[in-house]
Order: C-alpha cells, then structure tokens, then sequence
C-alpha cells in the first residue's frame, strides 16, 4: 500500500538532508493530496512478486472466514494481520469501535478470525486521516518475519533534476521524516540518470551503504534494481519500502511496500489501475474525476471556479494575498459547458465551509456568453445561498456582463482581478461573521419593494454627517421593540428605520440576515461616518397587515411580538465589521430616492463599493 500524503510528508523532511528534494507547492495543503493512484499493500506485494522481489508470505480477506482460511493456509503460529487503508500511521491508529491498532500480532488462524471481525467494515483513525477515519474493506495476513537489519529505500522524483532519485537510511523500520529531522546524515541521496538507469556499480554502492551484510549484498542490488524497474515500467511516481530488512536466514524482503503511480498513464497501465479503490478516496474528487473537472479539495471557505490550471493556481494566490482562503483547486478546462459549470457549483457548494464563490473565466477556447448562462441557470436551479464573484474576461464579454445585468440574479460581476479578489474575501468574511451568529445571510442588487417584506433582520448601513444637526435618530414606526442600539439613524423626513417597510404592514420575519448601504439625497455620504448595527431576531409570530396610516399600537391583535437583542461578534469590534463590510472611500453618483407605497425608499444602495442606482 502506498500512500501519497505520507510519502510527500517524509520528502519534505527530507529536506533536511544535504542534497534531499521535496516536491513543493504554492498553496499550503495542496501537496498533501493525492493526485496520483495509490494501492493497496496487499497489491503492492502481488506486484513486487511479480518481478522477483522477496515478500512474505501472505494473502487478502475480504471476510473474517476467509481470513480464518487464509492463516490456516500460511501455517505457523507467528504471523501479521493488517487493516487495508490508504493512510499512514496504521500500526497507532484506533478503529471507530474501540479496538487499538490497525497492523496487529497473531498467533491463530482464530486471532485471525477476531481481529478480521473487528477490522473489517469500522473506520480506522489515524493521524493521516483526522477524525473521519476511513473504512477498512479486508485485511492483509501475512508471516511474520524477524529482522536481522531493516532499512528504509525510496525512488522518487526530483523536480529540480528533472529524473529519479534513490533515498535511502540505514535506520529504517521508523517515523522516516523524525530520521531525517534528528540525524539528517542518516539520510542518502543519489541521482539517477534517466539514460543509464541503476547500474550494478550504483546498486552495489547503495547496499553497501545502507549496510547489508556480505552474504546479502548481492541480492540487495538485485532488489534495488528491481525496484528501479518497476518504477520505470509501470510509470510509478514514488516507491517506498520501510522496511526494507535483512531477515536472520539472510533473506532481502520489502516487509511493507508503499506506491504511487501517475494518473495520466491510466490509457497504458490499465491492470494497475483497475486496483483504484475508490472507496479511499476523497468521494467529492473522485466524482469531479468522472465529470472531467480537476478538483482538489483545501481548508479554506471561498470557492474557485476557474479555467486553466496556472489561472487557477494565480487566482488562488491573491486570495491568499488579500487574507483570503481558498476552498479548493478548480480546473474547469479548455471546454467549459453550462452542465460542467453546474458540476463544479454543485461540488463547491457541498462544502459547508464555503462562504463565497469566485468564478474567474479567461474566455480564449470558451465563449464568457456561455459561462455566463451557465452561470445564471446554475443560480437558479441550485438556489445558492452564498455570494457569487464573477470575473469573465476574453471573447463575449460584452454580452456576458449584459446577460448577468439583465438575469437579476445575486452575481457581482468585476472586470479587475485584484477587486473580484478583494470583493470575494470582503463578502466571505461577513458571511461568516453572519454564521458565527447564528443568523442567515442574503445579499440584494436591488433595493425595491419585491425584497424587503421577505426579511426580518439587517445589517443597516446608513450615510449621515456627524455635523449636520438634521440628522436625529427616529423610533420604528411599526411598533417592533428594537433596542437602543439597534435603531436606524435618518432624515427624519424620511421615514427610513428599522425594519424596511416600503409597503403599509408587518415585514413577516424570518431568521434571515439582509446587507443594504443606503444614502439619503442631499446628504453628505462618509464610509468613516456609517452606522452599522446588526440585530439578531430570536422568533416571530405571524404578522397581521393593518391599514396604512393606522397607528400599529392601537391593533393589540395585530401586533407583531418579538425579542430582539443586538448580537455580540466575538473578537470583531465595530471598525473591524465595518471594514469587512465597506471599503474606505465615496460612492460615484448621486443617490436617488423613489416613493412609493407606504413611503420613500432608497432605490440606491453601495455593497462593498458596487454601486447600482434604480
């Protein structure tokens, strides 16, 4: 079994090691996924077999019968039996049903039987694969073997000289990274030339360093060679045998042998890759593998949408450059469709960290017309709840900015990179603000009157200027209790306050959270100068319609009870919210107000400096 995240792991420490190497990357975490096949031990055994490499004796179960048969088969009183998963650190994990130990000590084909009873179909924890585990589908039995020396052996890539590399230690049998951190002289690396391979001379070197007795040295080259081999013939990217021993009958055996092999060779290694278990894998990456869809799942909370692998890689970046964090790699490709643009929606958004959604289309080979319809439908039917950030640049995108405007869809559309970037963060964080406090969050391109019956609570931000003695703080008119802190400030003349009721009557609350900036005519606009109160509603009853003009208050019947209380955001102060809400600086325009039923409105309102006047 070879499992990538390891591998990569102990090239990093390796580092350490005087001419080591590590394949590295850009976005932290990226490294750590597995972006080519890994199998099972059991199926590395059956392939070192193959080619003449020494293995112990030893068997698949799928079952604890068969595990039972397979003990009695091997003879002996002395054997292994070992959980088959892709992750490393089996031998310290623990099963989801209490049992300690994924690799464990047998001494019966009915020990066998147990331990397979217990292993397989449970979850095994481990330090590689976090609290989730992963399900144990059979076991590995296999004899046990005693160890006169054991070695650690890898052949791996090196990106900075372009061709394979031999890592080997003489302290094998351990924690390879904690070798290579403690005593990094341990650790021996030597380059292969791609043209000559592994030579007799360089084979018999190694063995000898690695300190293989006299009687052995012999078929430690052969090993070697062998290995080297197998890298090459079956396009592995990394083979790792730890341990690599030397047994008391002076046998060479690979105790535990670890591959990877490059998914772009699957058209020519087909009986490799039918040992893909898919069941190890990340289910969201195996299902954008069936899709077409390059997608690498990361611990960030804004989403990415993008065509071509190095866009994807920049778009990640200045995220990251704008105290953002990326959710995932996502490569849509060169042939980007509405259905492969609804894939990746439907992929992004089964994460439930994700916060924002930042689409960023080059369109050379695709048509921006086209993402943009794809985009639009996808909103639609999947009835998405987080912010969409869309940046749509190359051929149609005139018409692609055009069917966005006209869709009335929630879709910020931004032609400069570094402000899509800066708006996607800016739009993350108040959603997650908004979810740290337990409430809803919608965002509004439109200020009319199709909108605000629907919510119950606001972020308000309202223009006003300190100076202007005009400006008075004014009571709800609809006779919802709001606390103090809580009210509304604005020309008394107009009837703005909390909630927004454009139309006589209740607003029907709901837990929903809504952002508006709106700025009363005439008035001098300030982002310094906003006021910015963000009111929780804990529950409503239904809401009863009066006649417009009518006092609230003298309708008992109708009166909307409720409890409100303004909400604490833990360690976010007030200048923080308003940051992560609104960008220094002023409006372009005028805003306007329309009047209509039941009172002026704004029909003008600033959401992170996107203005759009009605």
């Amino acid at each position: 079994m070879f499992n990538l995240a390891r591998s990569r792991a102990a090239a990093s420490a390796l580092r350490s090691s005087k001419n080591a190497f590590a394949p590295t990357s850009r976005i932290p975490g990226l490294a750590q996924q597995q972006r080519n096949l890994s199998i099972h031990e059991f199926r590395s055994a059956d392939l070192l077999r193959q080619y003449g490499v020494g293995v112990p004796k030893g068997s698949n179960a799928t079952s604890a019968a068969e595990a039972e048969k397979i003990a009695k088969e091997i003879g002996g009183e002395d054997m292994v039996i070992k959980a088959q998963v892709l992750a490393g650190g089996r031998g310290k994990g623990s099963f989801d049903n209490g049992l300690k130990g994924g690799v464990r000590v047998i001494y019966s084909p009915t020990e066998a039987k147990m331990f397979a009873e217990q292993m397989i179909g449970h979850k095994l924890i481990t330090k590689q694969t976090g609290a989730a585990g992963r399900l144990c589908n059979s076991v590995y039995i296999c004899e046990r073997k005693f160890a006169r020396r054991e070695f650690y052996l890898a052949i791996l890539m090196d990106r900075a000289s372009q061709g394979p590399v031999i890592v080997s230690s003489s302290q094998g049998g351990m924690d390879i990274e904690s070798v290579a951190k403690e005593n990094p002289a341990a650790i021996n690396t030597t380059h292969i030339d791609i043209n000559k391979g592994v030579t007799d001379e360089i084979a018999r070197e190694i063995a000898t360093k690695l300190g293989f007795s006299e009687q052995c040295i012999e078929d430690a080259k052969e090993t070697i060679q062998k290995l080297y081999q197998i890298f090459l013939e079956k396009d592995a990217t990394q083979i790792e045998i730890n341990p690599l021993s030397e047994t008391s009958d002076h046998q060479v055996l690979c105790m535990d042998a670890k591959f990877g092999f490059d998914d772009n060779a699957d058209y020519r290694q087909k009986e490799v890759f039918q040992w893909r278990d898919t069941t190890q894998e990340d289910p969201e990456e195996v299902r954008a593998a069936e899709s077409g869809l390059n997608f690498i799942k990361l611990d960030g909370d804004i989403g990415c949408l993008v065509n071509g692998a190095g866009l994807a890689m920049a778009t990640m970046d200045i995220i990251k450059l704008n105290g953002g964090q990326p959710a995932n790699f996502l490569d849509v490709g060169g042939g980007a469709t509405p259905a492969a643009i609804k894939e990746a929606f439907e992929l992004i958004t089964s994460d439930p960290k994700v916060t924002a959604i930042f689409v960023n289309i080059f369109g050379g080979i695709v048509r921006c017309d086209a993402i943009a319809h794809g985009l639009i439908n996808t909103a639609k039917t999947l009835n998405l709840k987080v912010p969409i950030i869309a940046r749509l640049q190359g051929t149609n995108m005139e018409q692609a900015q055009q069917l966005i405007n006209d869709s009335g869809m929630k879709i910020f559309s931004i032609d400069d990179l570094q402000s899509a970037a800066e708006r996607s963060v800016q739009l993350s964080k108040v959603v997650k603000m908004a979810r740290d406090i337990d409430v809803g969050v919608e965002f509004s391109l439109d200020l009319n009157q199709r909108v605000f019956p629907l919510y119950n609570a606001c972020i308000i931000v309202g223009g006003y200027d300190r100076s202007d003695t005009r400006l008075m703080p004014r009571q709800n008119p609809h006779s919802v209790s709001v606390p103090k802190t809580a009210q509304t400030y604005a020309h008394p003349e107009h009837r703005v306050c909390f909630p927004f009721v454009p139309i006589g009557g209740y607003v029907p609350f709901t837990k929903t959270l809504t952002l508006i900036l709106f700025h009363e005519v005439g008035h001098e606009f300030s982002f310094e100068n906003v006021v910015v109160e963000l009111v929780r509603s804990y529950h409503a009853y239904p809401q009863h319609h009066h006649t417009q003009g009518e006092d609230p208050e003298s309708h008992s019947q109708n009166r909307l009870e409720m409890r409100e209380d303004q909400a604490q955001l833990d360690g976010h102060g007030l200048a923080t919210l308003d940051e992560a809400v609104v960008r220094a600086g002023n409006p372009e325009g005028e805003s306007r107000l329309a009047r209509g039923v039941g009172g002026p409105m704004a029909s003008e309102f600033c959401l992170h400096g996107v203005c759009h006047g009605g």
